[in-house]
C-alpha cells in the first residue's frame, strides 16, 4: 500500500463515487474531474485529505490541487477508482456538458489561443529584444546611437530575429486556422492552407493598406475582388477558420466515404477561401479595428484610470470565469492596429498581485507547515504566470487575500495605463513580464511592478487583522 493509496479511497468517496465520474484526467499540479452530477463532490471534506491543497470548478471541471505528486496520485486513484485514462482533450469534450452556452464560447476560445501563447511569448520576447538593441539609444556624444548603429554583429542578429517574429505574428492567421481545424477534429492541412491563403506574399500587406494608391483586384469579368491580406488579423482567420471546418463537417456527412478523400477538400477549401476574401475578411478586419479603437480609445482617454482601475480590479474574477481568455484576441489585434498592447501589462500586474496576497499569507501562517506546502509553491508559480493554484487554493479560500491583490492590482493597472506602458506582445504573465514591455517603458513598469507586490502584502496583513478578516482566517486571533 503506497502513501497516496488512503487519500486516493478518500477523494473517490468525496467525489460520489466510481458512477459519478464521467472522465478524469490531471495536468502539473491539478486532478480534473468531469462528473455526472456534480452536487455530489463535497468540497469541504476533500480539502481536509493531507494531500489536498485545494479544489475548485472551473470550464465544467471539478479541480483538486495536489501539487508536484499528482502523477503518481492520479495512477493511484484510477486503479482503486477502477476509471480507466484518459487525454486532457476528451476531459474537455466531456466538461461541456456542464457548460452553459457562454461558458461553451469561451471554451472555444481557450482551444484556439491556448496552443499558440508558446509562440506569442517568444514573439514578445524576441520584438522587445530587438527594441532593446534597434530603437534604444546607448551611445555616441548624446545617445543617439543604438547598438545596431555601432555593431554589424547586432546589426545581423536584428535582422535575424526578424525572420521569426515575422513568422509568428504577421503570419498568425495560419495558427489560427490550423488551430480551429485542430480543435474540430477536421483535417488540420486545410487549416494550413486556408491561413496561408490569407497572407500570402501575392497579396497587398495588411499594413501597406492604408498608405497604398492602387489596390490590386482578382478581376472575374462580372465582379472584382480586392487582393487584401490579413496579416496579424485575428477575426478574418476565426471566421473563416470556423466556416471551413463546419464545410468540411458537412460535407463527410453528404458525400459517400469511396469519394470524400477528393471532393470534400476540394468542395470545403474553394468555397471557404473564397467566402474568407469576399466577405469574412473585410467584416472580420472592420469587427477587429472597431474593438481596438474601442479599447486603446478607452484606455488613452481622460478616463482611462477608470477602465484601468475596472479591468486591473476585475482580471482576477475573469480569470475564475474562464472570460479571460478573451483578452487575448484583443491583445492580438491592438498589436496590429497599434504595433503595441497596453492591455496586457494590466494582466500581468494582477498576476503579481495575486502572488504577493499569498506571499502575505505565507508570513501570516509562517508556522503551518501543511498550509506552506500550498502556498510558497502558488507563489511561485503565480509570479511565473500561472494564478490558478494562487487563486484557488489560497486566496479565494480565505477572500480577503483575494481582494487585496484586485485592489493591488487595479492600483498598479492605473499607473501602467496612466504612463503608457505599451507590452510589444503578449508574454509570461508575471515577474518576467517585463521582457515583454517596451524598452522605454521598463521604469514605469517596474514601478507598476512594485505596486502590485507591496499593496496585496500590505492590505492583506491588514485585513487579517480585521474583524472580518479574523473570520476567515481564525488562527490570527490567538
Amino acid at each position: 500500500m503506497s502513501k497516496f493509496t488512503d487519500p486516493a479511497k478518500q477523494l473517490l468517496e468525496h467525489v460520489g463515487g466510481s458512477d459519478n465520474i464521467s472522465v478524469v484526467t490531471h495536468c502539473a499540479t491539478r486532478m480534473r474531474f468531469v462528473l455526472n452530477d456534480p452536487k455530489k463532490a463535497d468540497a469541504e471534506k476533500i480539502e481536509e485529505i493531507d494531500l489536498v491543497k485545494g479544489t475548485f470548478t472551473n470550464a465544467g471541471q471539478f479541480q483538486v490541487i495536489i501539487g508536484n505528486e499528482v502523477s503518481s496520485f492520479y495512477n493511484e486513484f484510477t486503479k482503486i477508482a477502477g476509471v480507466s485514462d484518459t487525454s486532457k482533450d476528451e476531459a474537455k469534450v466531456a466538461a461541456k456538458q456542464n457548460m452553459n452556452p457562454l461558458q461553451r464560447l469561451i471554451s472555444h476560445l481557450a482551444d484556439i489561443f491556448t496552443p499558440l501563447i508558446p509562440a506569442l511569448v517568444v514573439g514578445g520576447l524576441i520584438l522587445g529584444f530587438r527594441n532593446v538593441i534597434g530603437a534604444i539609444g546607448m551611445f555616441g556624444p548624446e545617445n543617439e546611437q543604438t547598438l545596431v548603429d555601432i555593431s554589424q554583429f547586432w546589426a545581423g542578429v536584428h535582422s535575424f530575429l526578424w525572420l521569426i517574429g515575422e513568422a509568428i505574428f504577421h503570419f498568425l492567421p495560419v495558427g489560427i486556422t490550423w488551430a480551429i481545424s485542430r480543435k474540430m477534429g477536421t483535417t488540420q492541412i486545410l487549416g494550413i492552407v486556408l491561413g496561408i491563403t490569407l497572407v500570402s506574399p501575392q497579396l497587398l500587406n495588411a499594413y501597406g493598406v492604408a498608405g497604398a494608391e492602387d489596390i490590386p483586384v482578382w478581376d472575374f469579368g462580372f465582379a472584382t475582388v480586392e487582393m487584401i491580406g490579413y496579416q496579424a488579423q485575428v477575426i478574418p482567420a476565426i471566421l473563416a477558420g470556423f466556416v471551413l471546418a463546419y464545410l468540411e463537417i458537412w460535407l463527410r456527412k453528404v458525400i459517400p466515404n469511396v469519394v470524400s478523400m477528393i471532393f470534400v477538400p476540394f468542395f470545403a477549401l474553394i468555397p471557404a477561401v473564397l467566402v474568407a476574401h469576399v466577405v469574412l475578411g473585410p467584416i472580420g478586419w472592420t469587427i477587429g479595428t472597431w474593438i481596438s479603437d474601442v479599447v486603446y480609445s478607452g484606455l488613452t482617454s481622460a478616463f482611462g484610470w477608470l477602465f484601468a482601475a475596472i479591468f486591473g480590479f476585475a482580471y482576477a474574477p475573469l480569470v475564475i470565469t474562464g472570460l479571460h481568455h478573451m483578452t487575448n484576441a484583443i491583445d492580438l489585434q491592438l498589436m496590429s492596429e497599434f504595433n503595441g498592447t497596453n492591455l496586457w501589462p494590466m494582466i500581468a500586474l494582477s498576476n503579481i498581485a495575486q502572488g504577493s496576497a499569498v506571499v502575505a499569507m505565507i508570513i501570516l501562517n509562517n508556522k503551518d507547515e501543511k498550509e506552506k506546502q500550498v502556498s510558497v509553491p502558488a507563489a511561485i508559480s503565480c509570479y511565473l504566470g500561472v494564478t490558478e493554484p494562487a487563486m484557488f487554493g489560497i486566496n479565494l479560500k480565505y477572500v480577503f487575500p483575494f481582494v487585496a491583490a484586485m485592489i493591488g492590482s487595479s492600483i498598479a493597472a492605473i499607473i501602467s495605463v496612466g504612463s503608457d506602458v505599451f507590452a510589444n506582445s503578449i508574454g509570461v504573465g508575471g515577474i518576467p513580464g517585463f521582457l515583454s514591455i517596451q524598452f522605454q517603458d521598463w521604469p514605469m513598469f517596474f514601478i507598476s511592478m512594485a505596486v502590485a507586490v507591496i499593496v496585496p502584502i500590505a492590505l492583506t496583513m491588514a485585513f487579517a487583522r480585521m474583524p472580518w478578516g479574523k473570520k476567515a482566517y481564525k488562527s490570527l486571533g490567538k
